[in-house]
């Protein structure tokens, strides 16, 4: 994360579990995990395969698929936005707010944030923190009103961790599963017999989410500091010494997976860390797997010769270095 980001950025020096070690850590997953239990999660796939098909009502009348802006980048904020009880005409404008405060956190160390990043983020929390304002008076059955009144032991979240953990669930729930979607598609489209296996046997589905995320996951990389001193790999570690863990190295160790450069959605699921590990291990975990099995699943029955438009073209990846995503995927669906 760039120097300042944290501070000038989306959560405006407010903690969240992102960045916190116990036990403020377990105080702030304890007051919001109640809302993304598997069960809360199942309770959703209904709504979210009507918000699928719709979309891909719209690439049939079209003609012709780009997964990217017709699915990907569409679905994942309409699910979000919607839990947080968003109207749907403000979809596309969060879309464009989350897209611009992902970015700006690429910006490299010792520079400045972009401005269109410090506007974007002003309104963004502007909004959040007016609808957070309205639903202590005027609860409704939105996700933003379960948390308002999240309590755990006697406690709550405060003013300033309730509206940095809703921005959090803007950014983490819509950019990581875009990519995880794209991503899915692409390798789907290059390895035809694959897309065919999970085609013909749906069942695979679920198998083919945990690939995708080992073979191509959308969050490449994360930072950790170092409780205490540590030699790693013949390194020594001093203590609070900034680290990159990359959870794509660590899900192609071939010391750990057969044949780890080769997509296959028939390979017995093991652990990977593309959703992180131990207590920080996503909380939206359920959510994305489930978003990313019905796009992905809905797509290939529902368009059987969906196959890539131009196998030939490298398409082009957002610049990050930590997400890996598509900015187009176009794929023939005739």
């Amino acid at each position: 994360m760039p120097p300042g980001f944290r501070d000038q950025g989306p959560f405006k020096g407010a903690t969240v579990m992102l960045f916190a070690d116990p036990p403020v850590h377990t105080r702030l997953r304890g007051l919001v995990s109640r809302d993304f239990t598997p069960r809360r999660i199942r309770e959703m796939e209904p709504r979210i395969r009507a918000i699928a098909n719709q979309l891909l009502d719209a690439v049939a009348r079209k003609g012709e698929l780009e997964v990217m802006a017709d699915v990907a980048d569409v679905l994942p904020v309409m699910v979000i936005a919607e839990m947080l009880g968003v109207p749907p005409e403000l979809y596309p404008q969060f879309k464009r707010w989350s897209d611009t405060v992902v970015a700006g956190g690429n910006t490299f160390p010792g520079m400045p944030v972009p401005e269109d990043f410090r506007q974007a983020t002003d309104a963004l929390r502007g909004y959040l923190a007016e609808q957070i304002a309205m639903r202590r008076s005027k609860p409704g059955p939105d996700l933003i009103s379960a948390l308002v009144a999240a309590h755990a032991d006697g406690e709550s979240l405060t003013e300033a961790e309730l509206l940095a953990f809703v921005v959090l669930l803007l950014l983490a729930g819509n950019e990581t599963t875009t990519n995880l979607i794209g991503n899915g598609m692409l390798a789907l489209g290059r390895n035809p017999d694959q897309m065919e296996l999970v085609r013909s046997s749906p069942e695979l589905t679920p198998r083919a989410i945990e690939e995708i995320l080992r073979y191509d996951g959308p969050v490449q990389a994360t930072v950790r500091f170092a409780a205490e001193g540590a030699e790693v790999g013949g390194v020594a570690v001093p203590p609070n010494t900034g680290c990159f863990a990359i959870l794509a190295a660590a899900n192609r160790d071939p010391s750990r997976w057969e044949n780890p450069g080769s997509f296959d959605v028939t390979r017995e699921p093991q652990d990977h860390v593309a959703f992180g590990d131990g207590i920080h291990f996503c909380i939206g975990a359920p959510l994305a797997r489930l978003e990313g099995a019905i796009a992905i699943g809905s797509m290939l029955q529902r368009f059987p010769k969906l196959r890539l438009k131009d196998s030939s073209v490298e398409p082009k990846h957002k610049g990050s270095y930590f997400l890996r995503g598509l900015e187009s995927l176009p794929m023939a669906i005739d």
